[in-house]
């Protein structure tokens, strides 16, 4: 069972805070110590583990510890050290405790199937596909899914080919598409949604994503034939390139409803 606040793990509670900018979950370090050694003063773990870790040349994984305020046991909001994921599987990989090896195992296996998709990509495909089908997804709907990651990779390439840097921009760019097809930024589609971390793409209808995929690729498109030489000049055809699936989903909802309620 999951909460805005507490996650359970093991039987023991895990506290967290979702950090709306930067759209990331923290867990207080202390409560994963907890689950993972048993032991009886965790915070005196953690300290010791801390020191442990500066001493072997780790010390910026403990800088990455935020202090947050968080509803300690007596009821009060205290502060306390909180990581994000990335961070706090890090801290894990250095507990040495039985309860913490299926995680450094997992980590095992993901790092070796990295490397094995870094030299064959297809592999990635492959694994994309069983994943999808193991969560349940229709064979229809994982083809459109596949489908759509090929032509934001034509898209991506197209926006490296004019200067666009890959982060920040991308993200921006992408959020004037789907602002101009669907009337709400990204994140508040999202939000819409009940997404947090999730996947916006995977949590989309099968004409949903026909519509972003006709935005990505009237801007690849567009972008071709334009070739924006700057910024500015790649966010009006992004926009551009939105605004033509926009079009398709009025014509489309003055038919059949407001797609965004289905």
């Amino acid at each position: 069972m999951l909460d805005k606040k507490i996650a359970i793990f093991q039987g023991k509670q895990i506290r967290r805070h979702w950090d709306d900018q930067k759209e990331l979950w923290y867990f207080s370090v202390v409560d994963v110590v907890a689950a993972l050694t048993n032991s009886s003063n965790p915070q005196v773990y953690w300290r010791v583990l801390k020191k442990r870790l500066i001493d072997e040349g780790s010390g910026e994984t403990v800088t990455k510890c935020n202090g947050l305020k968080m509803l300690a046991p007596d009821g009060k909001m205290r502060l306390t050290d909180a990581a994000d994921t990335e961070v706090m599987l890090r801290i894990i990989q250095s507990i040495p405790s039985p309860n913490a090896e299926p995680f450094k195992l997992w980590l095992a296996r993901v790092g070796y199937e990295r490397l094995e998709e870094t030299a064959d990509p297809e592999l990635a495909i492959n694994r994309a596909l069983k994943t999808y089908l193991q969560k349940g997804y229709s064979q229809d709907w994982i083809n459109q899914r596949l489908k759509s990651i090929e032509i934001r990779k034509f898209l991506t390439d197209e926006w490296e080919k004019r200067g666009v840097k890959e982060g920040l921009e991308f993200a921006i760019l992408t959020d004037e598409i789907t602002q101009a097809w669907t009337g709400l930024t990204t994140k508040q589609y999202k939000s819409l949604k009940g997404l947090k971390k999730e996947n916006l793409r995977d949590n989309m209808t099968n004409l949903e994503l026909v519509l972003n995929m006709l935005a990505e690729t009237a801007t690849t498109e567009i972008s071709q034939k334009r070739q924006p030489k700057n910024f500015p000049e790649n966010k009006k055809v992004a926009k551009e390139g939105g605004t033509v699936a926009g079009n398709a989903r009025k014509e489309i909802e003055s038919k059949t409803g407001n797609l965004k309620e289905k």
